[in-house]
């Protein structure tokens, strides 16, 4: 069973989580081991094992970029672990910022390299903003699923160093 299919809702790579806090809450009474405790060891087993999963599906619609690689993984786009590699042309971007994060400590630096991440994170976002805001499962092509790979990996990449910038 999916994330999705769980919450009885469409595939999408933006997730409403509004709507699903009392699915999930139903969900939840009605899954929980509690419940369970006078049943057979393989009741209690399978309650168990599907209030964890009810509890992950629900973290991973909490995290826009949980979603969006849930997904990718769901189409086997994307693969765990995998080694994605970035266009040389957004390495080159960040390379550049990566020496300017070395100089951020300059009074002003860090507020100018931030405001530059996240100019990247935009133009990064800006072509799949439509397919990830409009996916629909079975019409959205896997050249496009392949364009929203490449900004998820742009993005891990670009919230690493706002990280760094933050220390």
């Amino acid at each position: 069973m999916t994330y999705f299919e769980m919450f009885d809702i469409p595939v999408q790579l933006a997730v409403d989580t509004a709507p699903l806090a009392r699915k999930f809450f139903e969900l939840s009474r009605l899954h929980h081991p509690d419940y369970f405790a006078n049943d057979s060891e393989e009741k209690q087993a399978a309650a168990l094992e599907q209030s964890a999963l009810l509890n992950k599906a629900w973290k991973t619609f909490q995290q826009p970029d949980e979603t969006i690689r849930y997904v990718l993984m769901q189409k086997g786009i994307l693969q765990e672990e995998e080694k994605y590699e970035l266009s040389p042309f957004f390495l080159a971007e960040v390379l550049e910022l990566n020496e300017a994060l070395m100089d951020a400590d300059e009074p002003g630096a860090a507020a100018s390299l931030a405001g530059r991440i996240e100019e990247l994170r935009l133009e990064s976002y800006a072509p799949v903003k439509e397919i990830i805001e409009h996916y629909q499962d079975g019409i959205t092509t896997e050249k496009e699923l392949l364009q929203v790979k490449e900004y998820y990996f742009r993005k891990k990449y670009l919230d690493r160093m706002k990280r760094q910038l933050a220390l």
